[in-house]
């Protein structure tokens, strides 16, 4: 199947260039490991309920292959406007990861915001952002207007 066909549901692309159809039952499902430096290949597919994964070096890459297929997340960074700073914005962060379907919602909800300066570096600007469960972290200090 190529990738460029219309095909029934989303495919997940592989990196050999042949392609599966989105979450099908017992299809494999192809991924490439950032947990550590090495990068491994990973492949994996679900059966009787159970993820089999192959591919992983160590321990965590079984572990981001389940999870990432299971239930993808993402840090969400970006800016918010900061009113009386010295700078006229500050860098954000969310903690915990938020799910990947949400990231966009994310990303939109930061242009609404203001954060009053001062802001310092690990201030919670924001507690369960959208609903998400997630904190808006800032991650450089902001003075104040002189």
């Amino acid at each position: 199947m190529s990738c460029l066909t219309a095909p029934t549901q989303p495919l997940d692309c592989r990196s050999d260039g042949s392609c599966v159809e989105k979450n099908a039952a017992g299809q494999p499902k192809e991924l490439v490991c950032i947990r550590c430096p090495l990068g491994c290949t990973l492949q994996g597919q679900l059966a009787e309920g159970e993820w089999h994964v192959e591919g992983n070096r160590c321990p965590r890459g079984e572990a981001y292959f389940i999870k990432e297929a299971t239930s993808p997340s993402r840090t969400v960074t970006g800016l918010v406007r900061v009113a009386g700073g010295q700078l006229p914005v500050v860098s954000v962060k969310t903690v915990p990861e938020v799910p990947k379907d949400r990231v966009m919602d994310v990303a939109r909800g930061l242009a609404a915001l203001e954060a009053l300066a001062p802001v310092s570096i690990g201030q919670v600007l924001e507690d369960d952002f959208l609903g998400t469960g997630a904190s808006l972290i800032a991650t450089k200090s902001v003075g104040k207007k002189a």
